[in-house]
């Protein structure tokens, strides 16, 4: 009786512990991906320059995340080569990786800060022109860990509102980089996505269950990511950048020959924008292109694809 009891607590346990450390474990699902493709690739680009912390923004201090230049944060005060570094990516990188993928015909997901995409109306139109998706990077470019959730409420319906007057859609994708542990309840309760992208957790999209509501996630990357450029702590090259790429995706590849899998690229107009860093972003997008099978394709792109492949299943 001792051990059936010890079971069945055990049991209870796992049920009613909130992560899922499991997933789809060795049972991968078929993604079904357009073509045949072995392998989806998904490519993100951050816009966050005039979103970030400032005391122009009203924030208690200068920003000291990504800043590319190894400056801490300033307490009470603007910290004027930081905010020329964001700026560098608002008034020159961006328009660089915009030519480069226009020279390739890719299109890609923008995951905008609202506030920041509002300071700069002529590139948000060239990103809608362009057929990019629009993805909610939220209000502001802060970390959401101990915004209360009321605040963090009206910053999502912010979110929603100032992308949708300033692009004409509203956004149906999500990634906060920085969520909060309200952050995917709080997108539920206010309707009308698709995804969030706030996981760093598979390779392949799931659903979860919000407050009994189903939910779609697109696992985000920080390792295929340009972030390891900043302070050179991890790329100190283009031709690094590009063979940790390759690597990544040689290998997602010849396992999506078997097992179809998703590869998400994410980058910073600030980063690899930097005319020594551009090139090593072409030269993985030329190797790409040089294989076939590959699904080049935006976030949302993924999640109708997920929803009409792979609707949600009942609770396990």
């Amino acid at each position: 009786m001792r051990k059936a009891t010890t079971r069945r607590t055990r049991a209870t346990a796992r049920d009613s512990y909130p992560r899922d450390l499991v997933g789809f474990a060795a049972r991968l699902p078929d993604p079904k991906w357009p073509g045949g493709a072995r392998l989806a690739l998904q490519i993100s680009l951050n816009y966050e320059a005039g979103g970030e912390l400032s005391v122009l923004h009203g924030d208690a201090g200068s920003e000291g995340m990504l800043t590319d230049i190894g400056f801490p944060a300033v307490r009470g005060a603007r910290s004027m080569l930081v905010e020329s570094s964001f700026e560098y990516g608002s008034r020159r990188g961006v328009w660089r990786l915009l030519r480069i993928f226009a020279e390739r015909k890719i299109v890609v997901g923008i995951l905008a800060v609202a506030t920041a995409l509002a300071r700069n109306r002529e590139v948000a139109a060239a990103m809608v022109e362009a057929g990019h998706e629009i993805v909610s990077h939220h209000y502001r470019w802060i970390d959401y860990q101990r915004v209360p959730v009321a605040v963090e409420r009206r910053h999502v319906r912010l979110a929603v509102e100032t992308l949708e007057e300033i692009t004409g859609r509203r956004p149906v994708g999500w990634m906060t980089g920085r969520p909060s542990p309200n952050t995917r309840r709080l997108l539920v309760e206010e309707g009308g996505f698709l995804y969030d992208r706030d996981a760093l957790n598979d390779e392949l999209p799931y659903w979860v269950h919000v407050d009994g509501t189903a939910h779609l996630v697109i696992p985000y990357s920080y390792e295929t990511n340009d972030n390891r450029f900043d302070g050179n702590a991890g790329f100190h090259t283009g031709d690094e950048f590009f063979a940790y790429l390759k690597d990544t995706f040689d290998v997602l590849y010849e396992e999506g020959a078997r097992e179809p899998r998703m590869m998400s690229l994410a980058l910073h107009d600030r980063l690899v924008g930097r005319p020594g860093r551009a090139r090593g972003l072409e030269k993985f997008l030329d190797y790409v292109l040089e294989h076939d099978k590959v699904w080049i394709c935006r976030a949302d792109e993924i999640a109708r694809h997920w929803r009409q492949h792979h609707p949600v299943a009942e609770r396990r």
